[in-house]
């Protein structure tokens, strides 16, 4: 745990919680409550499996995962924020429907079931330029361009929200959406295209999983990953900055995971350390809450 190799196996596994918990946190900034991040990662990474697959280039697949991704997100825009539908009923939904298509289109279009891994399938390059740099070639040098764009994104995210006046004006669509709308504030279309933009960002999410961490498609392969970033987006009250901190902790329980692995430790117990962890950050969340109901109270 204490080698560069472990800090770049943790950025590694964050990377796609992470961009999809900056979804989340968006639309939580927002005023909606999005739990379809595991759907719509589901579907990021099979798009782009599909767009690298027949295109050739991996680069095409995670333009695909984004635009259709996005495209697939229009259907929470469009329950919640345009019919007023309940978010959590519509994103239920969702991730129902991503599980559905994702399985069907596997034996569609590839005629296999389960997993496919051709040998010619293109996975996101390296950035091998970094080797021999000190520090940073030994974190960032076999990582995708996804992965440093993730912690530019949470960054420039958490100054946007605080410092822009666009930003600004989401925050109060998501505190106060009658005072944001008796102000002009058009609160449909800021809402629907912040879950369009974190849809985007489940896209990424998901082409990082299959084209950067790995370069497969297997069904439910996201395996709870959106979950885990929905209590991300809960355990930093939709802050993107400490999205970022508690995505780095989630990952270096993943990562940690499979150190226990290499060791000799049952796989069972190294693929149940994220989730242990998820578990107790929502058991501390709830406490936070209840005590801050209590403090109120009094």
């Amino acid at each position: 745990m204490l080698e560069w190799s472990f800090v770049a196996a943790v950025l590694m596994a964050a990377t796609p919680v992470l961009l999809a918990a900056l979804g989340g946190a968006l639309c939580a900034q927002a005023g909606v409550f999005n739990i379809a991040l595991e759907g719509q990662m589901l579907w990021g990474a099979f798009a782009a499996v599909v767009g690298s697959h027949y295109s050739g280039s991996a680069w095409v697949g995670v333009l695909i995962a984004l635009v259709s991704t996005a495209a697939f997100s229009a259907i929470l825009a469009v329950g919640s924020a345009r019919w007023a539908a309940d978010p959590i009923i519509v994103a239920i939904g969702v991730n129902l429907l991503a599980v559905g298509l994702t399985g069907f289109g596997i034996r569609v279009l590839f005629d296999v079931s389960g997993t496919f891994s051709p040998p010619d399938l293109q996975g996101l390059h390296r950035m091998t330029f970094l080797d021999g740099v000190p520090v940073v070639g030994d974190v960032l040098a076999r990582q995708s361009p996804l992965v440093p764009l993730a912690i530019v994104l949470a960054l420039a995210l958490a100054y946007w929200l605080s410092r822009s006046a666009t930003g600004l004006r989401l925050r109060g669509v998501g505190e106060h959406p009658e005072a944001a709308g008796s102000l002009g504030v058009d609160v449909t279309a800021y809402r629907t295209t912040v879950v369009l933009a974190a849809g985007a960002l489940c896209g990424l999410a998901g082409a990082q999983l299959a084209l950067g961490n790995v370069t497969v498609f297997t069904e439910n392969m996201t395996a709870g990953r959106g979950w885990i970033a929905v209590a991300a987006v809960m355990l930093a009250a939709s802050r993107p900055a400490w999205v970022l901190v508690a995505c780095v902790g989630f990952g270096a329980a993943e990562a940690f995971g499979f150190r226990l692995q290499g060791v000799g430790a049952p796989q069972q117990l190294a693929d149940a350390a994220p989730y242990i962890v998820t578990l107790l950050v929502l058991v501390a969340t709830r406490l936070r809450w209840l005590r801050r109901t209590r403090e109120v109270a009094v």
